[in-house]
């Protein structure tokens, strides 16, 4: 660990991917599933206390979720959450954490990581990350850690490395050739098949000066809200600066923002497994109880006869559930929700929109 080091987590999404079991008003990133019971945001924190020192944990948010953030890390200074007033994508989020940290530490290298991951290999994860912080230190890159792909999702970003397949063998940093942001499934299948790809992870690891050089080139626009940050973040006028800034700037992604476009971009092949807990497949796997018909179920309580392939989850504690004959289904009971409906993306989307209705607005 050095005084230059600091990880950015950021945890402001709505998390409408996973309705009902992520809501509005407590959304994935603070819901406590798995093993465990430390929620994600939990896990996150506790994972990169082991590679920085706490006091350089930054944590970026929603207003709305400010008092669960003190909540889940009681620890974490004030002033290290930073509040959005708007959801506006990871762009804004980055460069405001950006901003914060030049405001700090102008010499500042930073690890930007969501909080909805799942990852196993402590060990291999603490090298990686470590060893890509080492790098970015020295270098004025942009890396991004990747990961070897299972499948061809189209809920990821591919990364195509310069030097093919045979470049992955030297386990060192390597420059990015393209950077695709959620390809559709048959290019993805194209892509894992040439076996030049990796996942991109959505952690980044780079120099505060040098994202903020590359958020003023590839993106003049949103750089332009965020002009006078030096006088007012970290002062009583911080509120009413970012307040503005996010009434004026869009929503945009970090990585078509900057990553596609950069000449910058270098991916660290990860040694560890990863899942991004943003989809009903990744979540069917998250979920830790499997049995020999292949049921993942989350709930203290429960009867399984007769089904296969099913995602069983509860939020409720001490509540017993009896599930018989079901096949490929997915049985979600929250507080005021039950979903039942076949499991797979487009029908789970489907019902999920369902609550799009203004009658059921406060079930979101």
């Amino acid at each position: 660990m050095t005084d230059n080091q600091y990880c950015v987590i950021l945890a402001g999404g709505a998390g409408t991917r996973l309705w009902p079991i992520s809501k509005q008003d407590y959304p994935k990133q603070f819901i406590q599933l798995g093993e465990s019971n430390r929620s994600f945001l939990q896990r996150t924190y506790q994972r990169f206390c082991q590679i920085v020192a706490p006091s350089n944990i930054i944590v970026v948010t929603a207003s709305r979720y400010k008092d669960i953030v003190m909540e889940q890390l009681p620890d974490i200074p004030e002033e290290n959450v930073l509040l959005e007033p708007y959801a506006r994508n990871t762009a804004p989020a980055i460069a405001y954490a950006t901003y914060a940290l030049l405001k700090r530490n102008p010499e500042a290298t930073m690890v930007v990581t969501p909080c909805d991951h799942a990852i196993h290999g402590d060990a291999n994860f603490r090298a990686s990350i470590l060893n890509a912080l080492e790098f970015a230190s020295c270098h004025d890159v942009l890396v991004t850690l990747g990961v070897t792909p299972t499948r061809p999702d189209p809920n990821f970003g591919y990364i195509q490395v310069k030097g093919g397949r045979g470049a992955f063998t030297k386990g060192d940093p390597l420059p990015v050739k393209t950077f695709t942001e959620k390809p559709p499934t048959d290019i993805a299948r194209v892509f894992i098949d040439s076996g030049e790809f990796l996942w991109n992870s959505g952690m980044f690891v780079w120099k505060a000066s040098v994202i903020a050089a590359e958020l003023k080139l590839r993106m003049p626009q949103l750089v332009t809200w965020f002009e006078g940050w030096e006088k007012h973040l970290g002062t009583f006028s911080e509120t009413e600066f970012i307040n503005k800034a996010y009434g004026g700037c869009e929503k945009q992604a970090i990585d078509f923002g900057v990553m596609e476009k950069t000449d910058k971009a270098w991916v660290y092949p990860a040694d560890f497994e990863w899942s991004d807990i943003g989809s009903l497949k990744s979540l069917y796997d998250f979920i830790p109880d499997q049995d020999e018909n292949k049921n993942s179920v989350y709930a203290d309580e429960h009867v399984v006869k007769e089904s296969a392939r099913c995602m069983i989850i509860t939020t409720k504690k001490d509540k017993l559930v009896i599930v018989k004959g079901l096949d490929n289904y997915v049985v979600v009971d929250t507080d005021d929700v039950l979903v039942v409906c076949p499991c797979d993306e487009k029908n789970y989307k489907e019902v999920a929109s369902y609550v799009a209705d203004p009658k059921f607005e406060k079930f979101r």
